[in-house]
C-alpha cells in the first residue's frame, strides 16, 4: 500500500510555512450579504487552472463591494437601527476577497500579523493541496464593541474531478487605532492550524488486487522487484537527480520533481518499480544518478505462472499511462494486456484521499476531510496451478517456440495456457493463434466420415503419394501403415485421408467442424480465436481441408476443445473467468461416433505415431499432425499432439524446421510432469 502526499494529480513537498500558491480567475464572492453561505468552487477542468497568482478581478470590484456595504451601514445609522461604531463587515469582505483572488499583500495588510509572513502563509495554503480552484463566501459576523468574529465558507477544488473540500472557517477581529484588523494566526486559514503545521493531501493507494487460480491462490508469485526512489531531505540538487532519472526512464521530469519537492523530507519516496529485466537494461544509468536509492523488494506484481492469460502490468514509467493521459504518480500500475488489462478498474481500486494537518516531519496531526477509497477486487480464473506449472515445466527448456493449452473435459474450464518464446522466432499463441493443424484435424474429418456410416475397419491404402483433384499429396513426415483405416489414422496418413475426402461432401466436413466448436461465437475475457473453415471450392481443396491444411485455421485452444469433445461427447464453451459465457453445451455426435474416435485415438498412442506420449498411468488418447507455418516462414512447421488423459484434454504445438519431428514427446513430458505434481 503506497501512501503519498498528493497535490491534485501529483504529490508535493509542503513549504515550511502554512501556505500555498496564488489563485487564478475565481468568483469574488466574499461580498455576499452578512450570513451568506458558501458557494461551490468554480467548475474547471483539472490542470487547466491552478492557484497560480492570476488577477481575475480588478480592484474596482473590491472598492464597489466595500462602498456598497458602507452605504448600507450609513443608512442604518441615519434610520437608527445600526450602531454608530465602525462595522467590521468591510474589513471581512476586503480580507476574504483579497485572499480569494490572490492579492495576498493586500489581504495581509488587513491583519495584525507581519505582512510578509501572512502573505506567504496565505499564498502557500492551497498550494500545499494542489488546488485547481477555490471559492470563499462570507458567513455570519458578530460584533461586540472593539471585537468581532467572522465565519466564512471555503470550497477547494483539489484537482481530482471529484467533490471539492468544503469547510467552514472563522477568525477574530479587533479594532486597532480605529481600524478593524483580522487577528492573525494560522487557524485563520483552516480550523486547528497552528504554527509548525501545514496542510497536505494524502493519498493511500491500495495494492493492486490479484488474479487468482481456481482455488483462490494468486497467479503471481512473489518475485524480485527493484524499487527506485529518494530521501527528499538528502538531495543536494533535486532537479539534477530527477533529470537523471527522467533521462534513463522516459518519465516527465517536471511531474516527478513536483512529488520530490513536496514529499516529507525524511521518508523514502518511491518513484519507480522495475522488473529484473528492465533493471538490467537501465541499472547502469540509474546507478550513476546522484542520491538515487535502489532497493530490492519482493512482491506479487510483475510475474504470473500463466502470463499468456494474466498479461502484463506496467508501473510508473509505462508508456500506456501517458497514452491514457494519466499523469505520473508513485505507485501507479496499469494492465497492459490480458486479464490485467481487461479488469484494470476492478483490480486497481481507488485511493483514499485525506486533507490533513501535518507537522514539518510529516506526522499527521489531524484529518480534516476524508474521501474513502476502495480496495481492488481480486479476479478468480479457472486456471489450475498444478496443471499450469506442469505445462510451464514441460516447455521451459525447449530451443523452439511452443504452446500447451489444457481444458477440463467435465466443465470446459481452461486449466492451463503455457507459451515458450524464443527471440527472433514466431510466437506460438495458445489462445489467439491461427494455424493449420495438419493431420491432427483428422479427428474432425474422421467424425465427418463416421457420420456418413463409414466403417473404420475398411482397408484404405497409405501410399507415399496420392493425386486428388489434380493435386499431388504426400505424407509429411513419411509414414507407412498396414493398409487399414485404423492403421492410417494411427500413423496420421495424409494420402489416405486425401483419398477419403472424395467420399465427403463439403457440408459433411463443415458440419463436423461446427460440432467440435469451430467458428462458434464463444468469447473469452482475453483475445482468442474460435477457428475457421471456409467451404472448399473444389476436390483438391476438400482434400487439403481433410488433412488440416488448405483453409483450416485453428488455435491450440480450439484443438484442446476438440479432444474434450471426444472424451466427453459434449461440446462446452470454454471458460476462463467464471461465470460461464452463456452458450449451451451440446452433444454433437452420437455415441457410436464418439466411441469410434476414442478407439482410434487410443491406437495412435499405443501403437502409432503418438507412442512417445504413452507415459503410463491412465490411458492416453491422441492424434499427431504437422503443417507448414505459412508463407514466408523459411520452411518452419507446426507439429501437433492433440489428446486427453483422464479429465484433462490438451493440445501441444511446437515449431520446428524439420519434417521428421513430432510433438508427441513434448506431450509425454507434459503428462509426466502433471503426474509428478509439479
Amino acid at each position: 500500500m503506497a501512501r503519498t502526499h498528493s497535490r491534485g494529480a501529483h504529490a508535493a513537498r509542503p513549504a515550511p510555512l502554512v501556505g500555498g500558491r496564488a489563485g487564478p480567475a475565481r468568483r469574488a464572492r466574499a461580498g455576499e450579504a452578512v450570513g451568506g453561505r458558501a458557494g461551490e468552487a468554480g467548475k474547471r477542468r483539472v490542470g487547466k487552472s491552478r492557484v497560480d497568482g492570476g488577477r481575475p478581478r480588478s480592484t474596482r470590484v473590491r472598492v464597489v463591494a466595500a462602498s456598497c456595504a458602507t452605504a448600507v451601514l450609513l443608512l442604518g445609522v441615519a434610520l437608527g437601527w445600526a450602531s454608530p461604531d465602525p462595522s467590521a463587515v468591510p474589513t471581512v469582505q476586503a480580507f476574504l476577497l483579497d485572499w480569494e483572488n490572490g492579492w495576498y499583500a493586500a489581504a495581509a495588510a488587513q491583519t495584525t500579523g507581519a505582512p510578509a509572513e501572512v502573505a506567504a502563509a496565505l499564498q502557500g495554503a492551497y498550494r500545499q493541496l494542489g488546488a485547481a480552484d477555490i471559492s470563499i463566501s462570507m458567513g455570519h459576523i458578530s460584533q461586540h464593541g472593539d471585537t468581532a468574529h467572522a465565519y466564512f465558507d471555503s470550497s477547494v477544488d483539489l484537482g481530482r474531478g471529484g467533490q471539492p473540500w468544503a469547510y467552514q472557517g472563522s477568525f477574530s477581529l479587533r479594532r486597532v487605532g480605529g481600524d478593524w484588523k483580522v487577528v492573525w494566526s494560522p487557524s485563520v486559514i483552516a480550523p486547528g492550524l497552528r504554527p509548525g503545521l501545514r496542510l497536505a493531501v494524502l493519498d493511500t493507494l491500495p495494492p493492486r488486487a490479484q488474479l487468482l487460480d481456481a482455488e483462490g491462490r494468486p497467479l503471481s508469485p512473489s518475485a524480485l522487484v527493484y524499487t527506485v526512489g529518494v530521501y527528499p531531505g538528502r538531495l543536494r540538487n533535486p532537479a539534477r537527480t530527477v533529470d537523471g532519472l527522467a533521462a534513463a526512464t522516459g518519465l516527465t521530469a517536471s511531474q516527478v520533481l513536483r512529488w520530490v519537492n513536496e514529499a516529507p523530507a525524511v521518508q523514502f519516496l518511491e518513484l519507480l518499480r522495475l522488473s529484473p529485466a528492465s533493471y538490467q537494461r537501465l541499472g547502469g544509468q540509474l546507478r550513476r544518478v546522484p542520491q538515487l536509492v535502489i532497493k530490492r523488494q519482493r512482491m506479487r506484481l510483475l510475474k504470473s505462472i500463466s502470463w499468456p492469460v494474466s498479461g502484463s502490468v506496467g508501473t510508473e514509467a509505462a508508456g500506456r499511462l501517458q497514452q491514457m493521459g494519466i499523469p505520473y504518480r508513485p505507485g501507479a500500475t496499469v494492465g497492459l494486456s490480458g486479464l490485467q488489462q481487461t479488469y484494470q478498474r476492478q483490480l486497481v481500486g481507488t485511493p483514499t484521499t485525506e486533507v490533513v494537518e501535518e507537522s514539518l516531519s510529516g506526522q499527521v496531526v489531524a484529518v480534516l476531510k476524508q474521501w474513502p477509497g476502495q480496495a481492488g477486487t481480486p479476479v478468480r480464473t479457472t486456471i489450475d496451478s498444478r496443471t499450469q506449472i506442469a505445462a510451464n515445466r514441460a516447455i521451459s527448456s525447449l530451443h523452439s517456440p511452443a504452446a500447451i493449452v489444457a481444458v477440463s473435459t467435465t466443465t470446459g474450464r481452461i486449466l492451463a495456457v503455457a507459451q515458450h518464446e524464443v527471440p527472433g522466432m514466431p510466437i506460438m499463441d495458445g489462445l489467439a493463434g491461427r494455424y493449420q493443424p495438419g493431420q491432427a484435424f483428422t479427428i474432425v474429418s474422421t467424425a465427418a466420415l463416421l457420420e456418413t456410416g463409414f466403417d473404420v475397419s475398411a482397408r484404405i491404402p497409405c501410399g507415399p503419394s496420392n493425386v486428388v483433384g489434380g493435386q499431388s499429396f504426400v505424407n509429411v513426415p513419411p509414414t507407412r501403415s498396414e493398409g487399414t483405416f485404423r492403421g492410417d489414422f494411427a500413423q496420421a496418413c495424409a494420402t489416405a485421408f486425401a483419398e477419403l475426402s472424395l467420399s465427403l461432401a463439403p457440408k459433411d466436413l463443415l458440419q463436423a467442424a461446427s460440432g467440435f466448436g469451430l467458428g462458434k461465437p464463444w468469447q473469452l475475457q482475453v483475445g482468442a480465436f474460435t477457428g475457421s473453415l471456409q467451404p472448399p471450392s473444389g476436390q483438391a481443396q476438400m482434400a487439403e481441408d481433410a488433412i488440416g491444411t488448405g483453409g483450416v485455421r485453428v488455435s491450440p485452444l480450439d484443438m484442446a476443445i476438440a479432444a474434450e469433445v471426444v472424451q466427453s461427447g459434449t461440446w462446452r464453451p470454454p471458460m476462463l473467468v467464471t461465470p460461464d459465457p452463456g452458450l449451451t453445451p451440446t452433444e454433437p455426435f452420437g455415441l457410436q461416433v464418439v466411441s469410434a474416435l476414442q478407439g482410434l485415438m487410443k491406437a495412435t498412442v499405443t501403437s502409432g505415431a503418438g507412442h512417445a506420449a504413452n507415459v503410463g498411468g491412465a490411458q492416453v488418447f491422441g492424434q499427431v499432425g504437422s503443417a507448414p507455418l505459412g508463407p514466408g516462414r523459411r520452411g518452419l512447421r507446426t507439429d501437433w499432439f492433440v489428446g486427453y488423459q483422464g479429465t484433462v484434454a490438451f493440445a501441444v504445438v511446437e515449431l520446428s524446421g524439420s519434417i521428421n519431428t513430432s510433438a508427441a514427446p513434448l506431450a509425454g513430458q507434459f503428462l509426466r510432469d502433471l503426474r509428478a505434481g509439479f
